[in-house]
């Protein structure tokens, strides 16, 4: 099992970071590991989407693709990711936002995950705080580039 809890301030809006995180679609084009991204279904509400997501990853030598279902509800700035099928155990994400006025935002981010396979759990225990730091600087760069901002 790998759990981390995580927050950040950054110099944008809840609503600029919910968008960003929420763009799905577009995680191939500034995540790494994320070599593809297929959204299997999509539905909108007033409170928010719903995806069911196939997302193929690569780290090294491994290649694995899983499905999830990615609910992201506008009403309260919260995104959260399940597991579906693949080779993943068990996978929980989980994102909050919320506005600190003239500072940006603060985001709130979980990540609770388990391989079923031995070996890519004791090879992504391994690699956990790199990956997960790579992973989260790619979100801050990206929220750099779209909104043209640096932190202070």
């Amino acid at each position: 099992m790998t759990k981390r809890k995580d927050t950040i301030e950054l110099p944008y809006s809840a609503q600029q970071m919910f968008d960003l995180v929420s763009d799905i679609e577009r995680y191939p084009e500034f995540l790494p590991y994320c070599t593809g991204l297929r959204i299997l279904k999509k539905s909108e509400n007033a409170a928010g989407l719903e995806y069911l997501a196939q997302m193929l990853v690569q780290y090294k030598v491994f290649r694995e693709q899983f499905k999830c279902r990615v609910e992201a509800s506008k009403d309260a700035d919260t995104i959260e990711v399940h597991f579906v099928e693949g080779p993943i155990k068990r996978l929980y994400n989980h994102w909050h936002f919320e506005d600190v006025g003239a500072k940006g935002s603060i985001t709130h981010f979980t990540i609770d995950f388990e391989f079923s396979n031995f070996l890519l759990q004791t090879a992504s225990n391994a690699a956990f705080e790199k990956a997960y730091n790579v992973l989260s600087n790619a979100f801050i760069a990206r929220a750099h580039a779209l909104y043209q901002k640096k932190i202070s």
